[in-house]
């Protein structure tokens, strides 16, 4: 049975999307709960113009997202932190300070949770630091740690 879905439902695909389901899981599942609706053929037409839209709107983004992975790999952030003996900080910088911090100097929103950071800084130093611009596209700042 096709349907067209309302929200986005794992292993069956997103907001939008056409998809193929067994006529027992819509009817008793997906269509009660306002998850989905039955495709008609008016209704196929929409959808597919906003499948076309959203393709469109997902080129510019990642166009976008290629500027500004070039932007951020010109990058160099400074952070100060409060360090003990040995270059040990007594605290540590996380992905949430690295994405403050970007943001401060090239005012640049980065999620923090797109911070490839396997687990936070806890001394003084160089890094380079991966983070996740959009599906696909990378960029590596440098992050330096210095004592405050």
């Amino acid at each position: 049975m096709e349907i067209i879905l309302l929200e986005d439902i794992e292993g069956v695909g997103a907001k939008g999307d056409l998809a193929n389901v067994s006529p027992g899981y819509a009817r008793n599942y997906l269509l009660p709960k306002r998850l989905a609706e039955v495709a008609n053929p008016g209704r196929l037409d929409d959808v597919r113009r906003l499948m076309e839209e959203r393709k469109a709107r997902e080129a510019r983004t990642a166009e976008q997202a290629v500027t500004v992975a070039a932007t951020l790999n010109k990058t160099v952030v400074t952070i100060g932190a409060h360090a003990g003996e040995g270059e040990r900080l007594y605290g540590s910088v996380t992905n949430a300070d690295i994405a403050d911090a970007i943001w401060s100097a090239r005012k640049v929103r980065v999620d923090k949770h797109k911070v490839r950071l396997d687990e936070p800084i806890k001394s003084l130093g160089t890094f380079m630091v991966d983070i996740e611009v959009f599906e696909g596209v990378e960029a590596s700042v440098k992050v330096i740690v210095v004592a405050e």
